[in-house]
């Protein structure tokens, strides 16, 4: 990438006007650039995001990617998920153009030290939570990123000694060329298979640490396979996590049921495991991720215990959003892959009415069908991914498993939930694929599924 320093009069094109598009927007309109947006989406598809910048007053080019509106920018800023190969995108490559991204921007432009995160799942959670942290232990910092707040609106509240948090997306590290001075990788499992080779998609996430220098810090969850051998690449300090297992040096771990925090070899116990708000093993993995972050942007072990007891959880993460007849409705349309729907099975001791759809990411379903099938009283899917799953479940059932209901749509798959469900059952809305068939984002589809619920209760 390259480094844009004096945007004052510049030709700055952005392309894709979504969260970080408004940012972009209105960042580079007051560093003084004209601002052109590029987007395939009409103006009626992007009413919300017009009125966003409407006071910025960037030339809207519409409709299309133009690519005269890339090609004879002074410069090009994408946000996530654009295809790179957009012939826009080639067009201004070809033309020499310089091509950033919010992310990258941020980074160049960011006066302290950045702690980022990713990984496969968790990493919302984990950033969120590290930020309670910090917050508990009332010291200055700012949290955006993935997590769906733009980044470069935080820098004017940014000096030297704020503390950073970013979520980072595989997507945002593709843009960038430096890594955070914090890496935590919280795992890397098949995702995004759709777009991305499995090494493809697995060195996006080394990006994070790859760049770092011998005073940096990564942090790698030992449980995961994947992050266990970049330990073994990273070319600065390592610290290290795990749910099941010692550690070969610093760390977080689980010590004999105590979360425990290792420093210079010395084990500091903070709280019984028992004591954890958020439900799932997979997030007590994600809180020690937290702690690790949070624990060396200087955080006191009393504030990150107090965090930790506190806090139930991001919302469309295994969020409870009601109570219908004695059936619990959670709302986990962050599930977007077959593992994130094991997790929340896996989540609950109850029977199970499960709501499975979305789009296909090409994901193996194996798993997710012997498990659902032993754990789920009915399986309901929906959506352009409805069949698949539908088959999925059908053939890995036995006489004894549980009736498969196919409907259209979210709505029609909370009701059907309803007449299924029985007193002291949860009702799951984990669904295991993409919410692109019917909606922009995961949060439009737990928010479509929270509505869904609340008509219930109307009822």
């Amino acid at each position: 990438m390259t480094d844009i320093q004096n945007l004052q009069g510049a030709r700055a094109t952005v392309v894709g006007l979504g969260i970080e598009g408004i940012d972009l927007v209105r960042y580079l309109t007051t560093e003084g650039a004209i601002v052109t947006v590029s987007d395939i989406r009409t103006s009626e598809a992007l009413i919300k995001e017009i009125n966003e910048i409407s006071d910025c007053a960037p030339h809207l080019s519409l409709g299309k990617n133009r690519v005269e509106d890339c090609s004879e920018a002074d410069a090009v800023f994408v946000s996530q998920g654009v295809p790179p190969d957009l012939p826009a995108l080639r067009a201004a490559r070809h033309a020499k153009i310089p091509i950033s991204s919010m992310t990258q921007l941020f980074v160049e432009r960011c006066p302290s030290p950045i702690a980022g995160i990713t990984g496969s799942s968790g990493k919302t959670t984990t950033t969120a939570l590290t930020g309670a942290m910090l917050d508990t232990a009332r010291i200055n910092h700012v949290v955006g990123g993935n997590i769906g707040i733009g980044l470069l609106g935080l820098l004017d509240k940014i000096e030297p000694e704020t503390k950073v948090v970013t979520e980072l997306s595989h997507t945002q590290l593709e843009t960038v060329d430096k890594s955070p001075a914090i890496a935590c990788i919280t795992n890397v499992t098949p995702n995004h298979l759709d777009r991305y080779s499995w090494s493809s998609y697995v060195n996006l996430k080394r990006r994070i640490f790859q760049f770092q220098n011998e005073n940096e810090l990564a942090i790698f969850n030992l449980d995961d396979e994947i992050c266990a051998g970049f330990a073994n690449e990273s070319p600065g300090h390592i610290a290290y996590t795990s749910v099941n297992r010692d550690i070969p040096g610093d760390g977080v771990l689980i010590s004999d049921g105590i979360l425990t925090r290792r420093q210079d070899g010395e084990d500091l116990p903070l709280l019984p495991r028992e004591q954890i708000a958020l439900r799932g093993e997979h997030n007590v993995a994600n809180i020690l991720s937290a702690v690790a972050i949070a624990s060396h942007l200087g955080a006191s072990d009393v504030a990150i215990s107090e965090a930790i007891r506190n806090f139930e959880g991001v919302p469309h993460r295994l969020e409870v959003v009601g109570t219908f007849r004695d059936v619990t409705y959670v709302n986990d349309s962050i599930a977007t892959t077959p593992e994130r729907a094991i997790a929340g099975l896996r989540s609950f001791n109850a029977p199970i009415v499960l709501l499975l759809g979305g789009r296909d990411k090409h994901l193996p379903l194996r798993e997710l069908a012997e498990l659902a099938v032993e754990r789920c009283r009915t399986i309901i899917t929906f959506g352009e991914s409805g069949d698949l799953f539908a088959s999925t479940m059908i053939k890995a059932r036995d006489a004894t498993t549980p009736l498969v209901d196919r409907v259209e749509d979210v709505s029609s798959a909370v009701n059907r939930a309803a007449k299924h469900a029985h007193k002291g059952d949860v009702v799951l809305f984990s669904p295991a694929g993409t919410s692109f068939d019917s909606y922009r984002t995961f949060e439009e589809r737990g928010t479509a599924f929270r509505t869904a619920v609340a008509s219930l209760e109307e009822q």
